[in-house]
């Protein structure tokens, strides 16, 4: 017997130890899936509590690796057939999708400014907010470099002037 992926398994304890969380994530109404209701306070207070980010975009593509399905439109809303209220010795049938080589060229032709057939594309939009974090993140991490080289600057300038009032303070002693 198999134990269940890590991922799967401490998405399912976020679910099971709920009763105080139940406005951030829930199971559905029939157990058979489960709605993140607050992206916002499930970034920030429970993915880092979990995993090792707080990136709600990662959190959704992991989910995508082991076949889960958004189920509705107006809320994220999750289901895997064997992801169930209760039944969690279903987890350890949860498994990563293989890579399919046919659908990658697919994505590929689908970046025109018209959806494949008529249907925008979950995963092509995830990956666009994912760019888009990851520029800012960028963003970010420019302006820190900027900032330390800065600072850098600004202590070679007073170790500079510091060497120059040292020699002479000795020259008059």
């Amino acid at each position: 017997m198999r134990c269940p992926a890590p991922f799967i398994l401490k998405l399912y304890e976020i679910l099971e130890e709920g009763h105080d969380r139940n406005q951030i994530v829930s199971w559905n109404k029939e157990g058979t899936g489960f709605v993140v209701w607050s992206p916002d306070e499930f970034s920030e207070l429970l993915l880092p509590r979990y995993f090792k980010h707080n990136n709600f975009s990662s959190f959704i593509r992991q989910l995508n690796t082991y076949g889960f399905k958004k189920c509705a439109t107006n809320r994220w809303e999750f289901q895997h057939c064997k992801f169930q209220n209760g039944n969690r010795h279903l987890l350890q049938e949860i498994t990563r999708k293989k890579c399919e080589p046919s659908v990658f060229p697919a994505f590929l032709k689908a970046s025109s400014s018209e959806p494949v057939g008529g249907v925008v594309d979950e995963s092509s939009d995830l990956l666009l907010q994912e760019n888009e974090n990851l520029r800012k993140e960028k963003l970010e991490l420019q302006m820190q470099i900027h900032q330390y080289k800065s600072l850098q600057m600004k202590l070679s300038d007073s170790l500079s002037q510091y060497l120059v009032n040292q020699n002479q303070f000795r020259r008059t002693c």
